[in-house]
């Protein structure tokens, strides 16, 4: 009876694990398509960067890396809440017929596959954060300057995200892990 509560219980964990992926990734999608939709340019009218210094005013081609990191991040959340949204339909196949009761059902769900999927999904999500922070350092640049001209402005936006994004990074793969492991 105890190892039946134990595989209900952690079923239902495991949908509200996925539940969040997807949630998570639907807003980050929506931001990123919002960043691919609105497209800044290096125009001296719009940026906040020293014209007078050439070397602090963004170039074509970190206009064009802004754009395919946007596009790398909206792929890799969209592949993650797809894998999320399969594992989650798969378990809810496997409590029988795919019905939302609540509570999960006593159900036969091969836990490698299951874990399997949801280190692929986190694995997207994962990258998904890695290429919105990329493509967010290149709106920097953009809008405040490059980081070789070394502004102050650009510094202060910057240097948070690159602190703090791979730190909550690490965070998440680690409990993935140890939730994976489990």
């Amino acid at each position: 009876m105890a190892s039946v509560s134990r595989r209900q219980f952690s079923t239902s964990i495991h949908i509200m694990a996925l539940d969040g992926i997807v949630n998570v990734n639907s807003l980050f999608t929506f931001a990123v398509f919002l960043g691919i939709a609105w497209y800044p340019t290096a125009d001296p009218a719009t940026t906040l960067a020293s014209v007078a210094d050439p070397a602090c005013v963004a170039d074509a081609a970190i206009g064009e890396s802004l754009i395919a990191f946007h596009v790398y991040s909206f792929s890799s959340f969209l592949f993650s809440s797809l894998v999320a949204s399969a594992v989650k339909q798969a378990i809810r196949m496997g409590q029988g017929g795919g019905e939302d009761r609540g509570i999960a059902m006593n159900s036969h769900i091969n836990a490698a596959a299951l874990r399997a999927g949801i280190l692929v999904s986190a694995a997207g999500s994962v990258f998904g954060c890695v290429f919105l922070m990329l493509a967010l350092v290149d709106l920097v640049q953009i809008k405040l300057g490059t980081l070789s001209c070394r502004s102050w402005h650009s510094l202060a936006a910057v240097g948070p995200l690159v602190v703090l994004v791979p730190f909550a990074l690490v965070v998440f793969v680690g409990l993935v892990l140890y939730a994976f492991a489990r």
